[in-house]
């Protein structure tokens, strides 16, 4: 056989590769085509996009994991804070309390102690106990360690301290502003053990020592300032500023006088027969066993000049008592009476004792003063109403007990004015009290031309023509602008009529507006009219007052004052104008409208 017939057969012999084939093989080895090359780029680039937005996500979240941690840490710590409990500092340390050791008895803690000493190789220096401070606790005393971070320097009597769970003073705070009130009777003098001292009230009534806390400052104290306390610890720990009793009354110099007070003659003449002569003429008023009066009340409708006549008191008292000679002017006390009332328990009354305790220093100047209650009604309501949630039945027995105190006293009289004097309190109108009592009417027609006397002078300016009229009399003039005015307001006509009232009989009568006048109406109509020729002249006329200027201002006052003072029943319209005798069923207003009634006037 021949020799190229003879190829070994067997497994393992290798097998001639087939032209086919090894030409497939030489393509696979060689370079891709750039096709696929850029195939790969564009997943390779793909890829690398999507792990870093991956990526980022992952840091956001790996973020929101640290701050939820850092938050859970923080409730953690919170969670786990040990329990602060607040005392009151009433002790401070002594000098080198730091560095001594307790030299005391020793007990069953020190027995601990020394026993821990003996077994330990420690430092002396960390045997020796912190310096202490005396603190109250839950109304215990207690004397406590400082915390090695709190320095004594920090520390006063009177404020508070944190307590840990340790027992150990670890902070200071501010002193508490809240606590009992308390008077303060007396600074003591000398310190105490531990700080100056003061002697004080309580509300009970009782008698304490408490030691002042380190920033009140004892000079600054007065006799009756309030205080607010722990009486548990026994440590005053704060001034209280109370309402002033100066922003309650006007301690006024009055200057009014008797002349100066128009259309009253028969009321001045009485309150000068009850109030002078027993200041300017003492020895006499002593040989008939007579006393000055404590009080007078005056009661009318309102406006109608009360509040001039209790200064006119004052003013004349000064005088009678020597006071244009000696130079120690009358002191007015003027009570805001609504503003004295509070809602706050026993504050009025304590306000009321403050008002006479005022009144008594004054008079001890020997000076004459005048105690004015306006409103009356408004604090010294009848007891047993029920208004104002009855507190009345307090500040009553109050203002009985100064009243009847003033018996003692010098050169004070009280005043009060009300125009509802049914709703002040029987006893303070009886005899003894408030003696006299004086209605204040409205004025008639004569007394209405000595008021407005008092307002429109000869001296103002007056209408030129007017002026003429009278041959350049400005007295002559200025009279019959007063008397027009005063006629054309107190005329009992149809076109004046106000209201009609029934009485309980049947019969019925009219109203006018002479029912409505008053003093300070009177006073509102001349300057209205003053007013009027200050805009005239202004306007480039000839200015100064005028009738027709007078009747204009009139009509317009007296309107609005019916308007203003208008009641609602028969029973408020007869305490307005100030109706006495039989009772009244109904009423019905009258009257016409302001356009109407400037024709008629």
């Amino acid at each position: 056989m021949p020799e190229s017939q003879h190829h070994p057969t067997g497994p393992d012999s290798p097998r001639p590769a087939a032209p086919a084939e090894a030409a497939t093989a030489r393509q696979q080895l060689g370079p891709p085509p750039p096709s696929f090359a850029s195939h790969q780029l564009r997943e390779a680039r793909a890829e690398a996009v999507s792990l870093a937005a991956k990526n980022e996500r992952l840091v956001a979240a790996l973020r929101s994991a640290r701050e939820q941690i850092t938050e859970l840490a923080t409730q953690l710590d919170a969670v786990t804070l040990p329990p602060v409990t607040l005392a009151l500092l009433t002790g401070l340390p002594a000098a080198g309390a730091a560095t001594a050791v307790r030299t005391q008895a020793p007990t069953s803690a020190d027995h601990a102690h020394a026993a821990a000493r003996a077994r330990t190789d420690a430092a002396p220096a960390a045997l020796e106990r912190p310096a202490e401070v005396e603190v109250v606790l839950g109304g215990r005393t207690m004397r406590l360690g400082l915390h090695p971070s709190l320095e004594s320097a920090r520390l006063s009597v009177g404020q508070l301290v944190a307590v840990n769970d340790q027992m150990l003073v670890v902070d200071a705070l501010p002193a508490p502003d809240t606590g009992e009130a308390v008077t303060l009777d007396e600074v003591l003098l000398g310190p105490g053990r531990v700080g100056p001292r003061a002697l004080v009230t309580t509300g009970s009534g009782a008698t304490r020592v408490l030691t002042l806390a380190g920033h009140l400052d004892p000079a600054a104290l007065q006799p009756g300032d309030t205080l607010a306390a722990d009486l548990r610890a026994d440590v005053a720990t704060e001034h209280v500023e109370r309402t002033n009793v100066e922003q309650l009354v006007v301690a006024e110099t009055p200057d009014v006088s008797w002349e100066d007070i128009g259309g009253l003659g028969p009321q001045i003449e009485e309150i000068r027969d009850a109030l002078e002569l027993p200041f300017s003429h003492p020895g006499l008023y002593r040989s008939y066993g007579l006393r000055a009066p404590k009080g007078v009340l005056l009661y009318g409708p309102p406006g109608c000049g009360k509040t001039l006549i209790a200064k006119a008191v004052a003013t004349s008292l000064a005088n009678s008592a020597g006071g244009a000679t000696t130079g120690r002017s009358a002191a007015f006390l003027n009570i805001k009476g609504p503003e004295l009332l509070s809602k706050f328990v026993g504050e009025t009354e304590r306000q009321i004792r403050a008002i006479f305790e005022q009144a008594r220093k004054v008079a001890a100047e020997d000076r004459p003063v005048v105690i004015f209650f306006d409103e009356m009604e408004a604090l010294f309501r009848t007891r047993g109403t029920g208004v104002s949630s009855d507190v009345e039945t307090m500040i009553v027995p109050q203002v009985l007990a100064e009243i009847d105190g003033v018996e003692s006293l010098r050169n004070v009289v009280i005043i009060g004015a009300s125009n509802r004097e049914d709703m002040i309190d029987p006893a303070i109108l009886r005899p003894g009290r408030l003696d006299v009592k004086i209605r204040i009417d409205r004025p008639d027609a004569d007394g209405a031309l000595e008021i407005m006397a008092r307002h429109l002078t000869a001296d103002l300016p007056l209408d030129p023509t007017e002026l003429a009229a009278h041959d350049g009399d400005a007295q002559a003039t200025a009279q019959d602008m007063r008397r027009a005015a005063v006629e054309a307001l107190y005329a009992r006509t149809p076109a004046n009529a106000v209201l009609e009232i029934t009485y309980a009989s049947g019969a019925t009568a009219p109203l006018y507006l002479a029912d409505l006048a008053s003093g300070a109406m009177l006073a509102a109509v001349v300057r209205r009219a003053k007013t009027q020729a200050v805009k005239d002249e202004l306007a480039g006329g000839p200015g100064g007052l005028s009738t027709a200027a007078l009747l204009e201002a009139v009509a317009t006052e007296a309107r609005q004052n019916e308007e203003i003072t208008s009641a609602t029943n028969p029973e408020g319209w007869a305490r307005v104008v100030g109706h006495r005798g039989e009772s009244i069923r109904a009423v019905r207003r009258l009257g016409l409208d302001a356009t109407r009634r400037k024709e008629h006037l």
